[in-house]
């Protein structure tokens, strides 16, 4: 046999007629392979001229709003509080709360995100010096600070006569105390005008906690504190407003009448997107209550869902949603397929609506079936802007619920709202979110589409988080692309390759051959 020179490798390589690998559209060809999941394909790898951390994970999740890394906590009561939104947020991504509660408890959570970091507050927590250390203590026990500026009627836009903080008030006994024996009345002001970079330079420099802004009259009109500088220090691909400098955050609301009340709520808490959570999201309430939030809250970006085809995203689209959410019974707690025979196989679900929805500047968001790092790739190859994950952040620190030990093992609580558990959760006559969620808000007889579980603690998921970020650029390198976009287009284009896999070639690609193994995803 002769041998063709090494030098003209990669030209003989033309002599093929097409490149290594599957197209996105042979991959997806539903005549010849079916319905597909992420484990049922894998992408193969290209050329590395990059470091991993110069990769690129920014994205879209509405026409309007972008995140530094690709993701969001899933709007379920063992899921996204506001713990959990709080720290999605600082880490890039975005948490939706959930509405399995009262309108008031969803508003406060929101309100707790928004307050938490912020660049000038614009609308702080003012007290009088009439008032008692009862109120800051009820300040703290509210909004978790208790650094509050007095002025001489209590509201802002007053005369700026001290402020009251931990230390002032960490040594009184008496809880009656007026704050005017108490406060501190020798301050260092920023003046009105300032900007964010001179007004940090003085705090830096005064070595206080807060630095209050006032007029030409001495009068408040805003405040800044050391901790949201510390935060800007250590978190600096946080998800902010960019006028405001207050992390992102989103809220999940049904489509019933109630629910333009909740709506209300959340708005005034400074809600930045909202989310309606719905199992079918093709239907008359939604593509109904799009349309009359984008007249009564113009501000506001809506992620619609949830979807898995075509013709269910174009009516929503065509209602004015700015986001998709696509997932129907993929969830590792989600029985719809297996009750509802309905549904559609999540690589499937999120390429065909992904195409479609592209074309429109829609982003999407693939919901269900992540359960680590290979899966988020693959859903973002597929065309998904970014990913929504229940289970896998389920059992992290920031998730509602305690811990619990059973045969040796520190666990959580983990269940779908489609489960008995969630529909049963303080159902009045308008029904709660899991009710809503899956139209049965007037059934007598609750059928369940999600079970409950539990999970493994998983540790915080500010390392959990910082671990998928890692793991997604790494994979983006094999891949060879340094940014999802780049990656994306390339797809679209027929450059990035795929392969299927058939049942052995998944069992090979997992661990296999070992008496027993530890498996330890990462190292912090």
């Amino acid at each position: 046999m002769t041998f063709l020179n090494c030098s003209t490798a990669n030209s003989v390589l033309t002599q093929y007629g097409r490149r290594d690998g599957l197209s996105i559209e042979a991959l997806m060809d539903e005549q010849i392979s079916g319905g597909l999941t992420y484990n049922d394909f894998l992408i193969l790898p290209g050329f590395i001229d990059f470091s991993a951390d110069k990769t690129s994970l920014e994205c879209k999740i509405t026409k309007n709003i972008t995140l530094k890394t690709p993701f969001l906590s899933s709007p379920m009561d063992t899921v996204t509080e506001a713990d959990m939104a709080i720290s999605m947020a600082l880490l890039g991504g975005i948490g939706i709360i959930h509405h399995n509660c009262t309108a008031v408890e969803q508003a406060n959570m929101v309100r707790t995100v928004k307050k938490f970091e912020n660049g000038f507050i614009m609308d702080p927590v003012v007290l009088s010096p009439e008032n008692t250390v009862a109120d800051v203590q009820e300040v703290k026990a509210q909004y978790g600070f208790c650094g509050v500026p007095i002025t001489e009627n209590g509201k802002l836009h007053s005369k700026l006569v001290g402020i009251v903080t931990a230390r002032d008030i960490q040594f009184q006994q008496d809880s009656n105390t007026p704050l005017k024996k108490v406060m501190t009345t020798e301050l260092v002001v920023g003046r009105e005008g300032i900007n964010l970079t001179e007004a940090n330079n003085i705090l830096c420099a005064s070595k206080k906690g807060k630095l209050p802004i006032v007029d030409s009259k001495g009068s408040l009109v805003a405040l800044l504190a050391r901790s949201d500088l510390l935060k800007n220090q250590n978190y600096p691909n946080a998800s902010k407003v960019a006028k405001s400098k207050q992390l992102l955050v989103g809220a999940a609301i049904g489509t019933r009448p109630d629910d333009k009340d909740r709506l209300k709520l959340l708005a005034e808490a400074g809600l930045d997107v909202i989310v309606l959570d719905s199992s079918q999201g093709n239907s008359i309430y939604q593509i109904e209550m799009i349309k009359w939030i984008k007249k009564n809250y113009p501000q506001l970006d809506i992620i619609a869902g949830n979807v898995v085809t075509r013709e269910q995203a174009a009516n929503l689209i065509e209602a004015g949603a700015d986001g998709l959410r696509i997932g129907m019974g993929s969830g590792s707690i989600c029985i719809t397929q297996e009750v509802m025979a309905c549904g559609r196989p999540q690589a499937t679900a999120v390429y065909r609506v992904s195409e479609f929805a592209r074309r429109f500047g829609v982003p999407t968001i693939a919901d269900g079936g992540i359960g680590n790092v290979g899966h988020i790739v693959k859903a973002l190859a597929l065309g998904a802007s970014a990913v929504m994950m229940g289970g896998l952040l389920a059992g992290t620190t920031e998730t509602p619920g305690e811990y619990f030990y059973h045969e040796g093992q520190r666990l959580k609580r983990y269940r779908g709202m489609g489960s008995i558990d969630a529909m049963s959760h303080s159902s009045g006559k308008e029904g709660n979110a899991a009710t809503k969620r899956y139209f049965s808000e007037g059934d007598v007889v609750k059928v369940a589409q999600g079970v409950v579980g539990n999970v493994v603690d998983k540790g915080s998921v500010r390392k959990f988080i910082q671990y998928l970020v890692t793991g997604v650029q790494h994979s983006l390198q094999d891949i060879g692309y340094s940014s999802v976009q780049t990656m994306k287009e390339a797809v679209y284009e027929g450059n990035v390759r795929f392969e299927k896999r058939t049942a052995a070639a998944q069992l090979e690609g997992g661990v296999h051959g070992l008496h027993s193994f530890e498996k330890k995803l990462f190292s912090a």
